[in-house]
């Protein structure tokens, strides 16, 4: 009788609940683990030099992916980060319920982009990288009705970057959204599924 073979395990470096969600309602058999990267300390030199949004959403996966592909001997460990580039720059996530309502004035009426970036790592190398951009337009938006949204908020909600979900009350603050739903919520399922396949990671 020949022997049965088992498929690597699928870890994914990220103790986010959104991020697990994803996988788990896609069919994936895998566990969770935190990377326990500083992914300020890690982008903070390059913030300096003017790094694109791409370039930090990029960085920032590979180097999840890879911390904890180091604790995880064969398996196929997934890393995954999103930022938000408003006017051509990385915009960070406000650090209070006052810069949630700046953030929220200096978006209303116009566009923004969220870039959800990828990686794979097995063994302590890259084995498939990629990312995908949404873009997403804030309808004009008066006091009141900011007060009014940033009453409902938890703070998980309040302290993202966009200060939204739109799986929640934030899809009430858009006027336009153009880009795979997947990604804005800080995965692109369909290109990691087809990733995976390649890899052998998951059945065809």
């Amino acid at each position: 009788m020949s022997a049965t073979y088992e498929k690597p395990a699928i870890v994914l470096a990220s103790t986010s609940p959104s991020r697990r969600a994803l996988l788990a309602n896609a069919g994936l058999v895998f566990t969770a683990k935190k990377p326990d990267v500083d992914e300020r300390a890690v982008e903070a030199p390059y913030l300096k030099t003017g790094a694109t949004p791409a370039f930090l959403a990029a960085l920032l996966s590979r180097e999840k992916a890879l911390a904890v592909s180091a604790r995880a001997e064969n398996a196929f460990v997934i890393g995954g980060d999103q930022v938000m580039e408003f006017e051509g720059r990385p915009y960070s996530k406000p650090e209070s319920r006052e810069e949630a309502r700046d953030h929220l004035k200096r978006l209303s009426g116009k566009s923004h982009s969220l870039i959800s970036a990828f990686a794979i790592a097995r063994d302590g190398e890259i084995v498939f990288e990629a990312a995908e951009t949404a873009r997403l337009t804030m309808r004009t938006l008066g006091e009141a009705a900011i007060d009014r949204y940033l009453a409902l908020l938890p703070d998980e909600v309040l302290f993202s970057s966009g200060v939204y979900q739109l799986e929640g009350p934030g899809v009430q603050l858009f006027s336009k959204i153009e880009g795979d739903f997947f990604t804005i919520l800080g995965l692109p399922m369909l290109t990691l599924l087809k990733a995976l396949r390649k890899l052998g990671a998951i059945d065809e």
